[in-house]
């Protein structure tokens, strides 16, 4: 049987859910899907909005739901009121999901229904303590139930002519912090700031990650020389959101590798 035939069939079983939408590839498919199989009445699109979420993340899910006509609203996470994530350990993300479900769960609640979050099969083999938080209060992961890779993710995206399909992965932004640097507004809005302003430049697939004045940009391979290319522009953007010091990695973009 089709992933997304078991995929269907795990989310009937669920009956009614609240999915955690970020408007990444992952939660975004995951959000058509139930929508589509379960109908309006049964799925709420929840977006959890916090300083680590950016801005131009904010408002493609609203645009997302709108053009999807998806139930969705929008909650407000206080992670950062606790000492524990902003000291940013490796546990950073349990208490970045912790935050997260102790508002879905209220919601989910009024709803009758399971919060569910758009983790693949292939983020099992990843660091993140966000999934024991999440699964510790009662959560439920679809695509992982019906044997989802990132790959079958963008693959049945592009099959069903979602948008989202190929959108570049886009963590939150207190993952471009080494653990270690602790986690405030101030150093967030300062990477958001730089990364919009390379958008802006054309590089859609990138990471900014922040060492106190120095910024490190990563970009695939095959895009080093166009920031090369565009040196002054990039140098400008970076300084004006706050930093001194802008460094390009040349090993290229790698997603999580702060994990490691």
């Amino acid at each position: 049987m089709a992933e997304l035939d078991l995929l269907r069939e795990r989310l009937q079983s669920l009956g009614s859910v609240v999915v955690a939408f970020s408007g990444g590839a992952d939660s975004a498919f995951l959000a058509w899907v139930a929508n589509d199989t379960l109908g309006r009445d049964r799925v709420l699109a929840l977006t959890a909005v916090s300083p680590s979420l950016a801005g131009d993340e904010r408002t493609d899910c609203a645009e997302l739901a709108a053009e999807w006509g998806l139930r969705w609203c929008e909650v407000e996470t206080d992670e950062m009121a606790n000492a524990a994530y902003r000291q940013n350990d490796p546990e950073r993300c349990y208490w970045c999901k912790d935050a997260l479900l102790a508002v879905a769960g209220p919601v989910a609640h009024a709803e009758g229904a399971t919060v569910v979050l758009g983790v693949n099969v292939d983020d099992l083999s990843d660091h993140r303590p966000g999934q024991r938080a999440a699964a510790e209060r009662g959560a439920s992961f679809p695509l992982v139930d019906a044997g989802f890779t990132k790959d079958d993710v963008r693959s049945w995206s592009r099959t069903l002519g979602l948008r989202t399909w190929d959108k570049p992965a886009a963590a939150c932004l207190a993952s471009r912090l080494p653990y270690g640097t602790t986690v405030s507004v101030e150093v967030l809005g300062r990477v958001e700031r730089a990364e919009r302003g390379l958008r802006a430049l054309g590089f859609r697939d990138l990471r900014v990650r922040h060492y106190g004045d120095t910024a490190r940009i990563e970009v695939p391979l095959d895009r080093l020389p166009d920031v090369v290319s565009a040196r002054q522009d990039v140098v400008d953007v970076v300084r004006a959101s706050g930093y001194r010091y802008v460094t390009l990695d040349l090993e290229g973009l790698r997603s999580g590798n702060l994990n490691h």
